[in-house]
């Protein structure tokens, strides 16, 4: 497989918006291998927008979370065996499913123990396993191409590419240079931190007279979200805050993270985002382990740049602060294991720890890992 040359790419990546920045060094690395063919991207329309400007894509294809027969049937005939390889980076039935009837030859990710058997092995010429805690999706995501790269030189440096930067709203005018950006809103309740943590947080930046932006989506648990914990800040705290939740596209809030003095969030998307642009980069993990899904530091090469469990751990610009508790990580759905479980190890990551990791930040004191 090393050997050949195809024409025509699709990656296919349907899942949410941070799944999807992360496949940016996989398309990168696809143009490197081949520099002259046609790279695609088949998404979720409310996800593909954080690709917005890839210099090595040619088409960005959406499509809906639960599509209806007519845009099945328009987007089967849209893809139908117009591609010469499908990059596969989920291991669902239905990226599976694209991936077959869109191209001849195909890779793709499978569940650990699935890779010798079933309809998804017979189908493709190679399968990276997905290992939650050891392996980073970055580099699994890169391991797709392995069968190609045997006679192409390839970088060793590995970057996620933001969206093309927009510029910055008029809302944000004077105050986005030097400010601080924080995203309390996760896609999942077992994601969140406690809100008075955020208050007390926001009221400490306040005293130091350091604008807050908060950034967040445009759906009505995330605006609820941003609206109480702004109700319930002193009136000063209210003066110096921004809310922009659900106002700023993609390419807006890029530009917004590039200028910021910070970036203080929970295990999502945005989080991932602020990292790529290189902002100073505070993340809140509870159950996620950060050896999987930690915000990926640009540049780095390394194959695995985080340890598994650690209170405090600095990668270039993105500080991973993670809960207490001997559990942690167990990469379930909280303590209960569902979406809208509370994590006890979240609720218990003191907001005091958060503001000795910004002050570090500040002083530039903090211990920096060579990657």
């Amino acid at each position: 497989m090393d050997s050949q040359h195809f024409k025509k790419i699709l990656i296919i990546a349907t899942r949410q918006i941070g799944d999807t920045l992360i496949t940016t060094p996989l398309i990168e690395r696809a143009h490197e291998i081949w520099p002259n063919a046609q790279i695609d991207f088949l998404g979720f329309s409310n996800a593909v927008g954080i690709l917005e400007g890839n210099p090595f894509l040619h088409q960005i294809i959406g499509s809906s979370p639960k599509p209806k027969a007519k845009e099945y049937f328009s987007l089967i005939k849209k893809i139908f065996f117009r591609y010469d390889l499908a990059i596969i980076t989920q291991p669902s039935d239905r990226a599976y499913l694209y991936g077959l009837i869109s191209a001849s030859k195909r890779v793709g990710t499978c569940h650990p123990g699935k890779e010798d058997h079933g309809w998804k092995k017979w189908i493709t010429r190679h399968q990276v396993p997905i290992n939650y805690f050891s392996q980073h999706v970055v580099t699994e995501k890169l391991r797709l191409l392995e069968p190609f790269i045997k006679n192409h030189h390839v970088s060793k440096e590995i970057r996620i590419t933001p969206p093309a930067f927009d510029d910055v709203p008029q809302d944000l005018d004077g105050i986005s240079n030097g400010c601080v950006v924080i995203h309390p809103s996760p896609l999942n309740a077992y994601k969140c931190w406690p809100n008075h943590y955020w208050i007390t947080l926001i009221e400490y930046l306040s005293q130091k007279e350091i604008p807050v932006v908060i950034s967040g989506g445009p759906n009505e648990k995330d605006k609820a979200l941003a609206n109480l914990i702004v109700s319930q800040l002193s009136s000063h705290a209210q003066q110096t805050t921004m809310d922009m939740t659900g106002k700023l596209s993609f390419s807006e809030l890029g530009r917004v993270l590039h200028d910021a003095k910070a970036y203080i969030g929970v295990d999502t998307s945005i989080t991932h985002l602020a990292a790529a642009c290189g902002t100073p980069t505070i993340a809140l993990f509870g159950a996620t382990p950060p050896t999987n899904f930690g915000p990926w530091p640009n540049g780095s090469s390394s194959d695995q740049p985080y340890v598994l469990r650690t209170m405090t751990q600095t990668v270039h610009n993105i500080t991973i602060l993670q809960g207490p508790g001997d559990c942690v990580p167990c990469r379930k759905a909280g303590c209960n294991d569902t979406s809208d479980s509370r994590s006890i190890c979240l609720e218990e990551l003191d907001v005091q720890r958060v503001i000795q990791a910004f002050e570090n930040l500040e002083k530039n004191i903090i211990p920096i890992k060579h990657i």
